[in-house]
């Protein structure tokens, strides 16, 4: 057990039965009346932000959360199959524990947040920026940027679909934002 003296960004507490992070916390003493903590939690499990008030002093209960290196075997008809970096233990998700799962390929390495005590996986995190080869995408024609924007989709080795700039073409290698599915840079 901690009190609201012990608040810091990043630290993981029950709230309402979910298990949440502080994402922001402000310490408030008014002229009158007692004094009070105001927050921002964010859900582990969804990603929602939550806004609470505590008051001062009062308890909460912390968790203890984990994050593993894992990585991307297979997927079959259950979920995605993991395998543990180290300990080769292998597991298997739901696709909505994923964030993007389709810009993940065989092999690749992802980080998953667990709650110790329960041994209950929250999400799995792709990292930042995959690189993928375009098996798919319509060949530019000149002068197509004068009406339109300047992009085009493209299909990627994985089956998921970003858009591109013009001048990316079929059998390129591109590197890919996993937060926001956008498009980074050519690869060399």
């Amino acid at each position: 057990m901690a009190t609201t003296a012990d608040f810091k960004n990043g630290l993981y507490l029950n709230f309402n039965g979910k298990p949440c992070s502080i994402v922001w916390f402000q310490h408030v003493k008014p002229g009158k009346g007692p004094a009070f903590v105001k927050t921002k939690l964010r859900n582990l499990e969804n990603g929602r932000i939550l806004e609470n008030t505590f008051t001062a002093g009062a308890k909460i209960e912390t968790i203890n959360v984990e994050r593993r290196p894992y990585q991307f075997l297979y997927k079959d008809s259950e979920g995605y199959n993991f395998m543990h970096e180290e300990t080769y233990e292998q597991i298997s998700l739901g696709e909505e524990l994923i964030a993007n799962p389709d810009l993940m390929k065989e092999g690749q390495h992802v980080e998953m947040m667990f709650v110790a005590d329960e041994e209950r996986c929250l999400t799995c995190e792709l990292p930042t920026y995959v690189e993928m080869e375009v098996t798919y995408t319509e060949p530019a024609v000149k002068g197509d940027t004068a009406s339109t924007s300047a992009l085009k989709e493209a299909t990627l080795e994985t089956g998921a679909i970003i858009m591109v700039p013009l001048f990316i073409n079929q059998g390129d290698r591109v590197t890919v934002n996993t937060e926001d599915r956008s498009y980074g840079s050519r690869v060399k």
